[in-house]
């Protein structure tokens, strides 16, 4: 086989590899985000906001979801001002997958706790 082709084929392989890499890191990071989320009580625990800085500062997650990482690390019994408005744009958006955006709708509508039609969301994504 010519050099080039196998070059060519070797890209498109290690391209879908760590596609799949990083979807896999949403998806556990959504995982971690709803988990968080159906417990949380007025504010995020010490080692929930370790777990959501940790989502926020990796790089193979999507902005959205580091974006949503730090609005619930945020929530002092709401989300702030700014972080809706970051959520809105999130849930807005026709890039964002349905799953960051279910998990910015809930963080935008929280009270000091998930509601009963937020946790019934959030259970989904566990």
């Amino acid at each position: 086989m010519n050099s080039s082709i196998i070059k060519k084929l070797l890209a498109i392989v290690l391209i879908g590899f760590f596609s799949q890499i990083a979807l896999a890191d949403n998806a556990m990071s959504a995982k971690t985000i709803a988990g968080i989320l159906v417990g949380l009580n007025h504010f995020p625990s010490d080692s929930d906001k370790t777990a959501l800085m940790a989502i926020a500062e990796d790089d193979s997650n999507g902005r959205a979801y580091r974006a949503v990482a730090t609005a619930v690390s945020n929530i002092q019994h709401g989300a702030t001002d700014a972080d809706k408005e970051i959520l809105n744009r999130i849930i807005a958006s026709d890039q964002a997958p349905d799953e960051v955006k279910a998990l910015a709708e809930v963080v935008v509508g929280l009270m000091h706790s998930a509601s009963g039609d937020a946790k019934e969301t959030l259970q989904a994504l566990l």
